[in-house]
This record gives structure tokens, C-alpha cells and sequence, in this order.
């Protein structure tokens, strides 16, 4: 089965390894673009040992100088803990370095270290999104970073897309969806919502767009899913355990939406089976949500290598 050509699907690292390494991730992208992906997406994270991605758009300007065609995605990169005049050049060298392939996803973060170390306010953390944001947009239309008296100061250089890369909200929780809403951005569905909460999101952003004057057909529709495809049952059947495992790891996490996921069943997380059940699957989700970007989370727990390359070929295919 097709997927139809409006669907454009990317995809995760799938060995992140440990320590994380630019020589592989950037193997793995190189891998995705040949297998004509449309994008290759990096979460942010801090202090997690030596798995950690803590800067993405640097690991993007390397993958970015390895690839021609691949779009560049961030899920997650996290606007609370930067300046704003720091983070809006970062983000338009790397467009300027990729000719103009970023995809900017934003978040807000949520562990308490990741305030305390960068010194910031967790309890602004919505405010300081949305201050930051908002500074990073002015910067890239060129309006000038500086008041009064001082000399003119004006972003150099911009980025190569205009006005900007495409900005996604990551977001959980109501207020969120709302912030997001009322911003008239997309909003990038987490990969461990149970499908039901995805639903009644996409539902409460949609009626959030509207009420503050944006077109809901008009923005993107990403949304994020562990995918995995296999012919052979008993492949499955392993892989499928190894992500319940993972899934009520979550339990035990810090933040209450992830300690919620981990009461779901796989199958309301993932999308996962024989090729025609994960075809028809990524097809009802499409026709639920009008997805317009697909992001498969490739690293799949209790996988082995050949067998995740397997299942990215195949997923390779439904862009036809």
C-alpha cells in the first residue's frame, strides 16, 4: 500500500550508542538519505551520561556537511534555558550551512536540573518560551536586537528560508496545546502519547487555532511514532515485549505525562507488525489526523540492527 505523496516520513537515529558519536550518527543520515527519507530528527538532552545530545544543531552542522537533500529536525530544542539572540544565530547558520534544510522543533523542558544548572526559572518556563520565541522571530525579520541611543544591531546573517526554518511545538499538557495554538504553530505530537491522548490533543489545538484566528489547514500536521514493520512473527513478538519493557520503564519518570504513558499498551504508542498491518495502520492515522510528517522513532527496544535497517527500507517505500 502507498502512502500518497503528501505524507513525507522521517526518521530517528536508530543507534544513538553510547557515548554518542558524530562519525555514526552522521553514517546513519547518510544511510536515511539515501534511502530517500525525507528528514532526520535529534531530541535535545542534558546530563544524561554518554547518550546525552545536548547541543542538536551542532550535531546537525556535522550531519549537515555528510548530506545534500535530508531535512534537519529538532524535537526538542529547548528555549527556556537560551538567549535569544544566541539561539536565533545559531539556528540561521545552520540553515545557512544545510541551504536551508532546518525544521525547528522548540520545547520547554521539564527536569528540575536542567533548570538549576542553566539557571533559569521553571516556573516561567511558558513565559520564557514564548519571550523567547518572539525575540528569536523579530531577530530573524531583521528587526534590530538592540533600543534607544545604542547603535543599530541587526541579525547576520538570516536564515536562508524565509521568513524562517518551519517551527513545531512540542507539547503535553493543555496549557501547551493552548500556548501553541494561540501562536498559530504546529504541534508535534510526542511518541509516547497513547493514541487516544493524541487524538483528544490534536482536537484541543485545532479548537485553540481557531479560537485565536489561525487556520488549522493551513499548518503541518507532524506527528512522532515508534515504528516497526518485520515479516517474521516471532521477530515481532521480541520486539514487542522489548517496547513494553520500555514502556513501563516510564513509570518511574520524573515528569507526570511520562509517568501517564506508562500505563499504555504498545500497540496505543506504537505502530508495529507485519508490513500490511503497519501500511494500514499509518493509513488510519492519516485519515483520524490528516498527518502531513510522519517521524518514526527508529530506535526500537529489543531490535537487533539488521532487523531495524529492515524495517526502515520498508518504510522507505510507502513514500511511493
Amino acid at each position: 500500500m502507498a502512502s500518497g505523496p503528501d505524507l513525507k516520513i522521517g526518521i530517528t537515529p536508530w543507534d544513538f550508542g553510547a557515548p554518542v558519536s558524530a562519525e555514526r550518527l552522521c553514517a546513519q543520515a547518510e544511510r536515511a538519505e539515501a534511502l530517500g527519507f525525507h528528514s532526520l530528527w535529534l531530541p535535545e538532552n542534558h546530563f544524561g551520561g554518554p547518550a546525552s545530545i545536548p547541543q542538536p544543531l551542532l550535531w546537525h552542522a556535522a550531519i549537515a556537511a555528510r548530506t545534500r537533500r535530508l531535512r534537519l529536525g529538532t524535537t526538542s530544542y529547548l528555549l527556556p534555558i537560551r538567549h535569544p539572540v544566541q539561539a536565533a544565530e545559531e539556528v540561521a547558520v545552520l540553515d545557512q550551512l544545510s541551504g536551508g534544510r532546518v525544521i525547528l522543533g522548540v520545547g520547554r523542558g521539564f527536569r528540575g536540573a536542567l533548570f538549576d544548572a542553566f539557571g533559569a526559572d521553571p516556573k516561567k518556563k511558558r513565559d520564557d518560551f514564548e519571550a523567547t520565541l518572539s525575540a528569536m522571530r523579530r531577530a530573524w525579520a531583521g528587526e534590530s536586537l538592540v533600543d534607544g541611543d545604542a547603535p543599530d544591531a541587526q541579525l547576520a546573517p538570516r536564515p536562508l528560508q524565509e521568513p524562517h526554518p518551519p517551527i513545531w511545538v512540542a507539547a503535553f499538557g493543555p496549557k501547551a496545546l493552548e500556548q501553541a495554538g494561540r501562536l498559530g504553530l504546529p504541534y508535534l505530537a510526542s511518541p509516547i502519547e497513547p493514541e487516544s491522548a493524541l487524538l483528544a490533543n490534536s482536537a484541543a489545538h485545532r479548537d485553540s487555532l481557531t479560537r485565536h484566528g489561525h487556520d488549522p489547514e493551513s499548518l503541518d500536521v507532524p506527528v512522532m511514532r515508534t515504528v516497526f514493520a518485520h515479516d517474521d512473527p516471532a521477530v515481532v513478538a521480541r520486539v514487542y515485549e522489548g517496547l513494553a519493557r520500555s514502556v513501563r520503564a516510564l513509570r518511574g519518570a520524573p515528569s507526570a505525562a511520562l509517568r501517564g504513558a506508562g500505563d499504555a499498551d504498545v500497540d496505543e504508542v506504537a505502530i508495529m507488525g507485519e508490513p500490511s498491518r503497519v501500511a494500514d495502520a499509518i493509513a488510519r492515522l492519516r485519515e483520524k489526523l490528516g498527518v502531513s510528517h510522519l517521524i518514526a522513532r527508529a530506535q526500537v527496544p529489543g531490535a537487533e540492527e539488521k532487523e531495524q535497517l529492515e524495517s526502515l527500507e520498508w518504510l522507505a517505500g510507502l513514500r511511493a
